[in-house]
């Protein structure tokens, strides 16, 4: 995502998240690799629910991760994070 793609994404969040506390659910692509999915698994705090599924032939890791978010700021600071992560493609 380019700095661009985040002030469209507050925008949408803004305007579909009525109130918070709100669960929220990020979703990522990565290369089937520990290291990669270990520093995704890092930006999340200890109590979010992370689901991790394989590819049909095991290149790929789709990531689901719901953690609960206080307000826009907090789920536009973790997908900056996951665009740092080189490899990781948020959805």
């Amino acid at each position: 995502m380019t700095p661009g793609t985040f002030d469209e994404l507050r925008k949408k969040l803004e305007e579909s998240i009525k109130s918070f506390p709100y669960v929220y659910m990020f979703k990522f692509i990565i290369k089937a690799d520990n290291k990669t999915m270990a520093l995704v698994e890092v930006i999340f705090d200890n109590d979010a629910e992370i689901i991790q599924k394989q590819s049909a032939k095991g290149n790929f890791i789709s990531i689901t991760v719901k953690q609960v978010v206080m307000n826009v700021d907090e789920i536009i600071s973790i997908y900056e994070k996951a665009a740092e992560i080189e490899g990781v493609m948020s959805l």
